[in-house]
């Protein structure tokens, strides 16, 4: 099936340039009543970055998927051009009155901040309470599922002593959930956070049940009873070199940064990276979409 996105939306050259055909990345909407309509609400600072790794996972998918994205209009994006986002994006006001069927809440390079002090975040709050009565399914990932977990249910977020980095394996609480169908009994997903949302903290809330944890990043995936909401505190999007950029990057910014775990082949940094987590991602957004976000 395809993606109906944006006219000239630029990030459909880099995913040819990976192999994935064009057609699938162009199409029309042919029946809107077998059209999926997700919305990506971007916080990635890298727009472009995100929005490919996202298209990449939702072009594989059984459906024809009509993409749009949302911009956070109280915000001034430094690291994108404001054209493309002016462009590309539409703002809470263009989406207000539209209902949709899945919407997908981003990670975002905030976590220092308490939630109330960064500075779109009335404007978020404002975004997810529409998010109740307008979308059938989110799946909220890294800061966007702490934010999601603290607006709809109080939990907060709590610091680490140092950054949770690295490629981590995880197990499954409750392996019937329809969210990890299909996934191993010892899965790895990338980590790159300097928060954590915590289990005893999340048990304490009856709507909530926490689906998957990992020993060292601790808890990895929760969902509600109803099915509506999922938070992810991992990237399973993430492109193979993903990590290898952030660590460079933070090297290259004189911070404490240490080897991202399980990673690099012996730890050596000029080797390429193992990518250990194409399955489940890929799992993850079929599973939503198929059980979560699809079904009527």
């Amino acid at each position: 099936m395809s993606l109906i996105l944006p006219d000239g939306f630029p990030v459909v050259e880099d995913l040819c340039d990976e192999g994935i055909a064009r057609e699938l990345l162009c199409g029309k909407v042919e029946d809107a009543s077998r059209t999926l309509r997700i919305l990506i609400v971007n916080l990635m600072p890298v727009k472009r970055d995100a929005e490919r790794d996202f298209l990449r996972l939702l072009v594989h998918s059984p459906y024809d998927i009509s993409v749009d994205f949302l911009r956070m209009k109280s915000h001034i994006s430094k690291n994108t051009p404001m054209k493309h986002v002016e462009t590309f994006y539409k703002d809470f006001d263009g989406i207000a009155a539209d209902e949709y069927d899945g919407m997908i809440l981003t990670g975002a390079p905030v976590e220092h901040l308490p939630f109330e002090d960064v500075d779109y975040w009335k404007e978020l709050c404002r975004v997810m309470d529409w998010a109740t009565t307008h979308v059938r399914s989110m799946l909220c990932v890294c800061w966007g599922a702490q934010a999601a977990l603290y607006h709809y249910y109080g939990i907060n977020k709590h610091a680490f002593t140092e950054k949770m980095f690295g490629v981590f394996p995880h197990t499954l609480r409750v392996p019937e959930s329809k969210i990890v169908w299909g996934f191993d009994d010892v899965f790895y997903i990338p980590h790159s956070r300097y928060t954590e949302v915590r289990a005893d903290e999340i048990e304490c809330v009856k709507d909530l049940r926490i689906v998957a944890t990992a020993a060292m990043a601790g808890v990895y995936m929760v969902e509600d009873e109803e099915r509506k909401r999922i938070f992810v505190t991992g990237h399973a999007e993430y492109a193979r070199n993903t990590l290898h950029h952030e660590y460079q990057r933070d090297l290259a910014k004189g911070l404490h940064i240490h080897i991202p775990n399980n990673y690099y082949p012996s730890d050596d940094v000029t080797r390429e990276p193992l990518m250990r987590w194409r399955s489940c991602a890929n799992l993850l957004i079929g599973n939503w979409l198929c059980c979560y976000v699809a079904s009527r």
